[in-house]
């Protein structure tokens, strides 16, 4: 079983280009899951106990999850994984893995997007550049919240930007999730911002490495980001919600809001699913209903 797991993830590193965060929690899901299995049927049996796999061993299992704690959000997620393997284990062994595949997620309730007004996106975007006394260090980190609410891009897709992408273009080509391409328009601000770190920094651009640099020269560590901007949330009263990724939110909510088509803006997002950017129509939705509750003169 563990043969299995870890040659499947080595063809998703190797072929699918798919993240380390993202293998971390496969092998973490399907392990446990393998580890149920054995001790379900009493004791470690090889892949004769995998290709013998029923559904009723698949409640039990989303059974005992539930029991130890484990959401309704986060056993959908395991067991997706556990899909994924099992349709990579059948395709390779040659057998029918229909009772797995067919098992429905459990149902929860998805939680939407908390963007922040439009006005404190603004707010962030120029308290940013005040964190650090380091005036190349607040321009980094400028550049960086200006990538995420100017164009979408998530933390991991920002930091990711190679130094030989400098002076950035009107399009940016981002590698998003398991190893998808899209192109991403790139507004004045951000190239603005970009261009004035890049002559600011310590660490010339250079094609091959990383363009965000720590204080060391090392490639930009999220959390690092993620400190900034805790700071700077604290020192505009945001919410815990106000992180690097609801900038992204925040983008398209206001994107949404000013009249974007929904289709486009899962491109730009780079969602597999349209029913995933339809979340944000949600968030749209609320937004509206409240205005309208708080206005309506017969309230």
């Amino acid at each position: 079983m563990a043969d299995a797991l870890e040659a499947w993830l080595a063809e998703l590193r190797g072929i699918e280009g798919a993240a380390a965060a993202t293998l971390r929690a496969y092998r973490a899901d399907v392990t446990r899951f393998l580890g149920f299995i054995a001790a379900h049927h009493g004791g470690a049996q090889g892949i004769a106990a995998l290709r013998g796999v029923t559904q009723s061993d698949l409640r039990a299992w989303m059974a005992h999850e539930r029991a130890r704690g484990v959401t309704g959000r986060s056993l959908a997620r395991a067991l997706s994984a556990v899909k994924r393997f099992y349709r990579w284990l059948a395709a390779r062994d040659g057998f029918d893995a229909t009772a797995v595949l067919a098992q429905r997620a459990p149902r929860f309730d998805r939680g939407l997007p908390r963007p922040l007004a439009a006005n404190e996106a603004r707010d962030v975007l120029d308290a940013a550049g005040t964190v650090s006394l380091e005036p190349w260090v607040a321009a980094r980190d400028a550049a960086v919240v200006t990538l995420l609410y100017g164009c979408g891009l998530r933390i991991s897709e920002a930091l990711a930007i190679d130094g030989g992408d400098v002076p950035l273009a009107q399009m940016l080509r981002i590698n998003g999730k398991g190893g998808k391409e899209r192109l991403v328009p790139v507004i004045p601000a951000a190239r603005i911002a970009v261009t004035r770190y890049a002559q600011l920094s310590p660490y010339p651009p250079q094609r091959g490495a990383a363009l965000f640099r720590g204080v060391r020269g090392g490639v930009l560590d999220q959390r690092i980001v993620t400190r900034m901007m805790q700071t700077v949330r604290q020192r505009l009263g945001l919410p815990a919600s106000a992180t690097p990724h609801a900038l992204r939110h925040s983008f398209a909510t206001h994107l949404l809001s000013a009249g974007g088509d929904l289709r486009a803006i899962q491109e730009l997002l780079g969602h597999a699913s349209l029913s995933t950017t339809q979340g944000y129509t949600a968030v749209d939705s609320a937004r509206l209903m409240e205005v309208y509750a708080a206005a309506h003169p017969r309230r």
